[in-house]
């Protein structure tokens, strides 16, 4: 995105995107995740920008023990009423983060970042170094990011970082790591419109294996 739309204030940003719509999305999981996650070991998991939560939710039902964080209160709140509603709140901890200056403690056998992008300040390349230090041994870091912008943008000129260019930026050292998916991968989506389209997914599943 034009870096002039940027916002200096995640949270401010965020916090005026939530309540400015009653829903901001789906409420369903992400394919992506449960792709990844369906095969793995249950255990301790993060998920990195909440938002209202289905995410956390699926894993929570999938027998995982979820911390899950954003930086504003009103996704928050919204997450932990879905939770409550079915009856998952004790094995979900959200907690506000803003990323650029905090994170959450401990570590984690799942780190999910599904499509970890934002129009407001956000230092991605950092929050996901860290994200890796977290990963327990046998771990998985996963990361879902949009490949190309939907064919109904307005603007199209963004970056969009690729597979070989996400993986640099960890900086990881390639003996404590093993590739379980790297790969472009491509899925039908309804626009805000009704528009059908393709969308473009670059998928990063990383095992801590050292």
């Amino acid at each position: 995105m034009d870096s002039s739309c940027k916002s200096d204030d995640a949270q401010q940003f965020w916090e005026e995107r939530y309540r400015s719509v009653e829903r901001a999305w789906s409420g369903r999981v992400n394919p992506r995740l449960v792709e990844v996650a369906a095969g793995l070991p249950t255990g301790r998991a993060l998920d990195l920008g909440c938002g209202e939560g289905a995410d956390a939710l699926w894993l929570a039902e999938h027998g995982w023990e979820v911390v899950a964080v954003d930086v504003s209160a009103t996704a928050l709140q919204r997450a932990t009423e879905a939770a409550s509603a079915r009856n998952l709140l004790a094995h979900i901890d959200f907690q506000r983060h803003d990323l650029n200056e905090s994170f959450p403690p401990g570590m984690f056998d799942l780190i999910s970042a599904q499509y970890f992008h934002s129009p407001a300040r956000l230092d991605r390349e950092t929050v996901l170094r860290r994200a890796a230090s977290r990963v327990n041994h046998g771990g998985v870091l996963l990361i879902v990011d949009h490949g190309a912008a939907p064919p109904w943008a307005c603007h199209d000129d963004h970056h969009f970082a690729g597979i070989d260019e996400v993986l640099a930026s960890l900086q990881l050292e390639a003996t404590q790591w093993t590739r379980l998916r790297t790969e472009a991968a491509h899925r039908e989506m309804v626009g805000p419109n009704g528009e059908v389209g393709t969308m473009a997914d670059n998928i990063i599943a990383l095992r801590r294996v050292g």
